[in-house]
């Protein structure tokens, strides 16, 4: 069962391949989104990263919370609750 994490504090220089690049690393990465305002498609610093297994998410969290990313701190955690579709 996939498990669905959290990414905060992004630098404005994320996307989807670079998020699914770097938490590749530590599993099978399922999907990946950035969080996008839906008026101006901008990135509200902010995704989503589906890991295939919950093995794989905790290593990512374990190795990635706190983590720099384009000199930003990334905060990652376990998602509460699917994220509805962005249209």
């Amino acid at each position: 069962m996939s498990t669905l994490l959290h990414v905060s504090n992004l630098p404005i220089s994320a996307t989807e391949e670079l998020l699914t690049g770097k938490f590749g690393q530590f599993g099978v990465v399922v999907s990946a989104r950035i969080t996008r305002d839906p008026a101006t498609g901008r990135s509200l610093r902010s995704g989503f990263v589906e890991m295939r297994t919950a093995a794989d998410a905790k290593a990512a969290i374990d190795r990635l919370n706190h983590a720099e990313f384009d000199g930003r701190l990334m905060s990652v955690y376990r998602a509460l609750a699917r994220a509805p579709a962005l249209e």
